[in-house]
């Protein structure tokens, strides 16, 4: 089968959803589909590292020259809309590689959207977070949950997250095509139970698929100096993006509530300078994905403190699968990878005295953390290439189906 994968953003940018496409890429090639990755040219040009004989393009944009858009230095970000420049890109790569399914990644899927309608590829969409009908694409308004998309508040939440520029087109872009990207897409997969739910996602329109996760980077042959960076004594380590709905400063506010606690590292980029005045915490920036996987191993055990609706969390499923115990948020989709008592310990949200207390059980029992990060070593493969990509092209093969009928309906 030729698959194309469409992802905004793609290695060497460290993130859940590059980790996901790079890894589901891998292993479809693997099992003899022919795969090809079409990715938006990042800031500087350069062109992403090679991944076996598969072929990553890139795609120019428009959306990220115009004032106020885009606010990302690091990275570009496909808008809730088709940018020209990137359908144009999109098109002469798709009449040269003619893929039989189009498997989009979020809000880069509108830019595939013009020219969706005459192709005989059948079209999915993986939806790894709320961009389907939320502007900021994760459901949480006022540090809560959202309970639906409204125009007046979602002008209002968009332009508080993004700047009023930004936020004013984002809201508007989502709002104007949902309806046109629900018709357009054969098969929807929602990454988590909850992301289907929220999302508004039937079982006749989506096949619910967790993210995967292949075997994780050895250890470097050589120490990386950015190592040296690491405490020599044990420590709690928490990696991802240090914001406020990750609950980076939830964890950091319990963390100093501590009596006598063992360092705690944070590895992603840092939105709160405040975290460098903690005393204990060691905010080390972003690392490339296999420094932060060797720093996990080296870690006492991992903390996913979201307090945002995480549609997935692939960083605990990460955790487990180095046979660490992870305390995690009672919300979204990590309630699918944490086994509370069985592989690691869920705390409600922005709860802190259970935050409190969990951390401190796994700090001061080493059994029970041994136990915990054995048992989830052990389940960590459920959600391996094995088990879940049969299950991608069982969705594929759906969605071609469905994409045939289109067309035959549309002859008749």
């Amino acid at each position: 089968m030729r698959i194309m994968m469409l992802a905004q953003s793609f290695s060497p940018i460290v993130g859940g959803e590059e980790r996901v496409v790079e890894d589901l890429s891998l292993a479809l090639s693997k099992r003899g589909h022919e795969v090809s990755i079409a990715t938006l040219e990042q800031p500087g040009g350069e062109p992403p590292p090679e991944l076996g004989d598969i072929p990553i393009h890139t795609l120019r944009s428009s959306s990220h020259r115009l004032p106020g858009v885009e606010t990302d230095a690091e990275r570009r970000h496909a808008p809730p809309m088709a940018d020209p420049e990137t359908v144009l890109g999109l098109r002469r790569l798709i009449r040269a590689e003619k893929p039989q399914v189009v498997h989009a990644h979020n809000w880069i899927v509108h830019s595939y959207l013009p020219l969706s309608k005459r192709s005989q590829a059948a079209l999915v969409l993986s939806n790894h977070d709320y961009g389907i009908l939320c502007a900021t694409k994760r459901l949480l308004r006022k540090g809560v949950p959202c309970e639906g998309p409204g125009i007046v508040k979602c002008v209002a939440c968009a332009g508080s997250h993004y700047g009023a520029v930004r936020g004013l087109i984002a809201t508007a872009g989502t709002m104007a095509v949902e309806s046109k990207l629900r018709r357009a897409v054969d098969l929807f997969l929602p990454i988590s139970s909850t992301v289907q739910r929220l999302c508004r996602l039937d079982d006749e329109s989506s096949r619910v698929i967790p993210d995967l996760i292949a075997r994780l980077p050895p250890s470097p042959a050589v120490e990386d100096p950015r190592l040296a960076q690491l405490p020599e004594e044990p420590y709690i380590f928490y990696f991802g993006d240090l914001t406020e709905d990750k609950g980076a400063w939830h964890l950091a506010s319990v963390y100093r509530s501590l009596d006598d606690p063992p360092p705690l590292v944070m590895v992603g980029r840092n939105y709160l300078e405040e975290l460098r005045d903690v005393p204990g915490l060691h905010a080390l920036g972003p690392w490339p994905h296999d420094l932060a996987i060797e720093a996990l191993r080296r870690s006492l055990f991992a903390v996913v403190p979201s307090l945002w609706p995480e549609p997935f969390g692939l960083v605990a499923l990460e955790a487990a699968a180095a046979g660490k115990a992870v305390i995690a948020s009672d919300i979204g989709g990590l309630m699918d990878i944490v086994v509370d008592g069985q592989t690691g310990l869920l705390v409600a949200p922005n709860d802190r005295p259970a935050l409190r207390e969990a951390i401190n059980r796994l700090v001061d029992d080493d059994a029970v953390r041994a136990k915990l990060g054995e048992a989830a070593g052990e389940r960590a493969p459920l959600f391996g290439p094995d088990v879940i990509v049969p299950r991608f092209e069982s969705a594929y093969e759906l969605a071609l189906e469905r994409r045939g009928s289109r067309h035959a309906g549309s002859r008749g």
